[in-house]
């Protein structure tokens, strides 16, 4: 097990979450997209922002795939970027 799936073990139990509430490689893969296309600490605000859509009821992939899709039409975005 990697030191960052204890992690997120170690959080979910102390925060009284499901383990299977955060998909870290979805996560991450957000995160990468909106650091490159965006800003890099526009990353770690929309991860909670996310969280926060998923606390409300939004399912995790349906966020992260509008946050996704917003983070590579963002305006000075090329695919060389």
């Amino acid at each position: 097990m990697s030191a960052m799936d204890r992690w997120i073990m170690t959080v979910c139990a102390d925060l009284g979450l499901n383990r299977g509430a955060a998909d870290a490689r979805v996560i991450l893969d957000m995160a990468r997209d909106v650091a490159h296309n965006v800003d890099r600490p526009a990353a770690p605000v929309t991860a909670y922002l996310i969280g926060v859509a998923v606390g409300q009821g939004m399912p995790l992939t349906h966020a992260v795939k509008r946050v996704r899709e917003m983070a590579i039409a963002w305006p000075g975005h090329t695919e060389e970027s």
